[in-house]
C-alpha cells in the first residue's frame, strides 16, 4: 500500500526498481504494465479528499513558503536533470498548457501514464496529458536540445515553479507532511540570496499551480462520476489488470483523456 498526495490509500501492484515519483506526487508508471497504481476509493470520497486538500492549500501562509524558499536559496545550474524522466518522472500538463502546446507543436503531447480508471469494456480514463519524451536513455523532454529548452519563454506551469511545490505526501518512512521542495541536494546550488520580493512571487506562483492541479483533478473525478453514471459504467480492477498485461505485450488500448471538461479518445500501444 502507498499513500498518494491526496492522502488516499491506493494499491501498488508491483514495484519497478526504476520507477520514480512523478512531479504531481503520485507514483510514476511508464504504462509498461510493470507498475500500476489504481485508487480503489469511491469517487465521491476522492473528490471530498481532494477538496479538503485544496482548502488546506488555501490556508497555508504564502509567507511561510516564501521563508523556506529564501532559506534553501536554490539556484539553477542548468544541469537539465529536471527535464528527464530518469530524474523526475513525466511532466503532467494543465489544460491551459495543452492549449498552448497544441499551437506550438501538437505532436509533443501524449496521454499521461498511469490511467486512474478502466471500465468493464476495457477503456481507460486518465486525468490529462503529459509532455512527450525522447527515446534516449534518460528519457529527455521533447523540447530539450543540447541541454537547453527550445521553448523556454513558453515553458509550462510546472516548469516555471519547479523545484518548488506545496502539497502533502509521505516521506521514506511513511510520514505524511507538507513538501515544499523537490530533489533537495540532487541538483542545482543552495544557500544563495533570494530577495523577499522574489521569494513571495515564487511562493504565490507555486500555490497557484498547486491549486490549478487540484482543481483539474477534481473536475476530472466529477466528469468520471457523471460519465460512468450516464453510461452505466464502472471501474473493474481485473479488466484493468488484464488490459495492462495485454498492453505490455503490444496490444493497443483505448484511452480517454480528460481535457477541458470532456474526454478525448486515443488508441495507444507500446513503441
Amino acid at each position: 500500500m502507498i499513500v498518494s498526495r491526496e492522502g488516499i490509500v491506493v494499491r501498488l501492484k508491483a514495484e519497478c526498481p526504476s520507477s520514480k515519483r512523478r512531479r504531481t506526487g503520485t507514483p510514476y508508471c511508464s504504462c509498461t504494465g510493470v507498475v500500476v497504481t489504481v485508487s480503489l476509493v469511491p469517487v465521491p470520497y476522492r473528490i471530498e479528499a481532494l477538496t479538503r486538500e485544496r482548502n488546506s492549500l488555501f490556508a497555508y501562509p504564502v509567507e511561510r513558503l516564501a521563508g523556506i524558499i529564501r532559506e534553501i536559496g536554490f539556484s539553477c545550474t542548468h544541469c537539465a536533470k529536471c527535464c528527464t524522466r530518469a530524474f523526475n518522472g513525466h511532466v503532467f500538463l494543465l489544460d491551459r498548457d495543452v492549449a498552448t502546446l497544441r499551437e506550438i507543436d501538437p505532436d509533443a503531447i501524449e496521454p499521461a501514464p498511469d490511467p486512474e480508471f478502466c471500465d468493464q469494456n476495457g477503456t481507460f480514463y486518465v486525468s490529462g496529458y503529459a509532455l512527450k519524451i525522447r527515446d534516449d536513455e534518460a528519457g529527455s523532454c521533447w523540447f530539450l536540445e543540447n541541454g537547453r529548452c527550445r521553448i523556454y519563454d513558453h515553458r509550462f506551469a510546472i516548469c516555471r515553479v519547479y523545484p518548488y511545490m506545496l502539497h502533502r505526501e509521505p516521506d521514506e518512512s511513511g510520514s505524511v507532511d507538507w513538501r515544499q521542495f523537490s530533489g533537495l541536494d540532487h541538483h542545482g546550488e543552495y544557500h544563495g540570496t533570494i530577495s523577499e520580493e522574489e521569494s513571495l512571487e515564487l511562493a504565490r506562483e507555486t500555490k497557484e499551480y498547486e491549486n490549478a492541479f487540484f482543481s483539474q483533478e477534481i473536475r476530472f473525478l466529477e466528469c468520471i462520476r457523471d460519465h460512468f453514471a450516464r453510461h452505466k459504467l464502472r471501474h473493474v480492477q481485473k479488466v484493468y489488470d488484464d488490459q495492462m498485461r495485454a498492453f505490455s505485450k503490444g496490444r493497443k488500448i483505448r484511452v480517454m483523456v480528460y481535457y477541458a471538461g470532456s474526454f478525448e479518445e486515443h488508441w495507444i500501444c507500446r513503441e
